[in-house]
């Protein structure tokens, strides 16, 4: 199992909300060689901006903080899933071991398969509960993440009145001229309006 938390989570996080959640202003096809200013000679109005996934990922603080949280969380639930992962490799050695020096009578030997198999699907059963519970606490994050971004540029864009935002990652976007980048106006932002949920020492 691998649980570890990564930047995906993130990314796709934050690319789900920016296909979702674009601020639209009317309902005219996107222009994307038009310029994002007020004095535009085009025959409409549409002004579109974006946003680099990768930086909102590295330089917002709730992200990062949470990514921390969640990576924690995973090496904990990996750890335990570990530690008792060997305990048992290490009780079915002995237990192989104790039967070719024929220290169990047959019924003695089944009884102690028996514990064996159930400390099996326990762990098993923990693995999958654990999982369960760390993916809960993705999702939750994830959804966190997605509001605050959400608040932020419906304030963001009031004044502004971008008619489309966009999320730029990788390759998704093949151009993208940087007179449309609002990446660090936007981080500026959220972290601003950014509370931290654990206290610093």
């Amino acid at each position: 199992m691998n649980l570890s938390m990564n930047k995906a989570i993130c990314s796709a996080a934050i690319i789900a909300l920016m296909t979702m959640s674009v601020t639209s202003c009317n309902k005219q096809a996107p222009k994307v060689d038009e310029k994002p200013t007020t004095t535009s000679t085009s025959n409409t109005d549409m002004k579109i901006a974006y946003i680099e996934v990768d930086s909102i990922m590295s330089q917002y603080k709730f992200c990062k903080e949470y990514s921390q949280i969640l990576d924690k969380k995973s090496q904990n639930i990996q750890n335990t899933i570990n530690s008792k992962g060997r305990s048992l490799q290490n009780a079915v050695a002995k237990f192989q071991q104790d039967i070719q020096n024929n220290k169990y009578t047959q019924q003695q030997a089944e009884a102690v398969q028996a514990g064996l198999q159930k400390q099996d699907a326990d762990l098993r059963e923990l693995q999958q509960r654990l999982g369960t519970e760390f993916q809960a606490e993705t999702e939750k994050f994830n959804k966190a993440l997605r509001d605050s971004i959400q608040h932020f540029l419906a304030a963001y864009n009031k004044d502004k009145k971008f008619s489309l935002i966009l999320s730029k990652a990788g390759d998704n976007i093949l151009y993208a001229d940087k007179a449309y980048d609002i990446t660090d106006e936007v981080i500026t932002g959220l972290n601003k309006a950014y509370k931290p949920t654990t206290k610093k020492k």
